[in-house]
């Protein structure tokens, strides 16, 4: 007896699933904007993560880095980087549920949850995991999500994964989240608010107090990213929430490595009943391969210096340095975000009564526009990151400025000569930016 020939086709794919990369609404500007040298992405950094990098065979202010803290070059972190692989090697080859798991995870989880004031801990290989797999894992069909339009792109993703019914609201406009409050009553399931402690494209910070107060009242469970938060802002450097007063208020707070803490990781933090589904349930963390050891030890070695008597002079020098940068930014003409007020919140580590992010965005509205700044910014020996439609709203274009704790004066003195230069000749050229009085 012989195989018979398979059967030829009598139909194929009425359309190519390739064909949506070819032709599509981008192409044309991404093809320009490499072609006149503009794309201000994916350019090599041959150096690291330091306040003055090297990048492209030049010397450059690097801001546009997370690494607020500054301690991916902390010889103790660079020394529990390389203790971890001399312990448990390069990689574990396995999940956290199967043979993942080593004890440096289990430190980092205590005393994550030490450090956030919460009962458990969670740790994720990616942060972008540690969204998706809590929102994909604790909402499901039936329940309702109520985020806001500016929060990071890793918690829409969750919320469509867990394809609970979304509803959003706009950025930090309280009277729009009570809408939605009312309306997610009446969808007859559980009710989350998710929203960034600080947001990472406008650097401003939600109105925390506020929002753990709707929740209260409609009966909903908070969740707060404290993604650009922890280790940036509060006493203990614990985040948004706990600069705000709210920390007994939130129920899951997020955080990740890849900024203050210096290696690349997530986290939830939570009620222990929680956490332990999330260790059973959530298919990110399951069926996902153990962060490699050196980020495990890194991370850890990171936190212990942030809750060691060192963390206050950190915490402190870096909100110094965000002040700074703004302030010289706005004498020099430019659009950026004001100092944030923390109202009845306990002041800042500077004891002033509001407070500066590391964030500081300098608002430019048109993308070619904040390509060409980009450009010239780049050419001048500084590097910012540059945000775009979609990723900010039409006409909203930025560039997104960071500073680290380990910023010298004399470094963002001559990112501020940079500026000035810039700015002098791009108007000459491209017509007046916004000023001060359009953020």
């Amino acid at each position: 007896m012989t195989d018979s020939a398979p059967a030829p086709a009598t139909s194929t794919a009425p359309v190519d699933v390739f064909a949506k990369v070819r032709g599509h609404e981008r192409e044309a500007q991404l093809n320009a904007a490499r072609d006149a040298g503009l794309l201000p992405y994916f350019h090599v950094q041959e150096s690291a993560a330091q306040p003055v990098v090297v990048m492209e065979g030049a010397e450059r202010v690097q801001l546009g880095s997370n690494n607020y803290l500054g301690l991916t070059s902390d010889p103790r972190v660079l020394q529990a980087a390389h203790d971890a692989i001399d312990a448990y090697g390069s990689g574990l080859t396995g999940s956290r549920l199967l043979n993942g798991t080593i004890p440096l995870h289990l430190e980092l989880e205590r005393e994550i949850a030490a450090w956030m004031g919460t009962e458990d801990a969670i740790v994720f290989s990616t942060g972008h995991q540690a969204n998706v797999g809590t929102l994909g894992t604790i909402l499901a069909p039936g329940d309702t999500v109520v985020a806001d339009s500016a929060d990071h792109a890793s918690i829409l993703d969750g919320c469509l994964l867990s394809r609970a019914k979304l509803r959003a609201f706009r950025h930090n406009k309280l009277d729009k989240l009570e809408k939605q409050l009312q309306r997610a009553a009446g969808d007859g399931g559980g009710v989350l608010v998710v929203v960034d402690g600080v947001f990472s494209m406008e650097g401003d910070i939600a109105p925390l107090a506020e929002i753990a107060e709707l929740c209260g009242r409609y009966g909903a469970r908070l969740m707060v990213d404290e993604a650009h938060g922890a280790g940036v802002l509060g006493t203990r450097g614990a985040g948004a929430s706990e600069l705000l007063g709210v920390e007994d208020r939130v129920d899951l707070r997020m955080g990740t490595f890849s900024k203050s803490l210096a290696s690349c990781g997530g986290f939830i933090a939570g009620a222990t009943e929680v956490v332990d589904y999330l260790r059973i349930s959530s298919r990110a963390f399951l069926f996902t391969a153990s962060a490699v050891p050196a980020a495990v030890g890194a991370a850890l070695a990171a936190l212990r210096i942030v809750r060691s008597d060192e963390g206050p002079a950190l915490l402190a020098g870096v909100l110094d340095n965000a002040r700074y940068l703004r302030d010289g930014l706005e004498q020099l003409g430019y659009a950026v975000v004001r100092p944030q007020a923390l109202g009845a919140a306990a002041p800042g580590p500077d004891g002033r009564d509001d407070v500066v992010t590391p964030i500081v965005p300098v608002l430019v509205g048109d993308d070619w526009k904040a390509a060409l700044l980009w450009r010239a910014l780049f050419d001048a020996g500084v590097f910012v990151n540059t945000a775009l439609h979609p990723a900010v709203p039409p006409g909203g274009a930025l560039l997104r400025t960071s500073v680290m704790a380990t910023h010298r004066r004399e470094d963002l003195d001559r990112a501020l000569g940079a500026f000035e230069r810039v700015k002098r000749a791009f108007e000459a050229e491209h017509g007046e930016l916004p000023g001060p009085d359009s953020h």
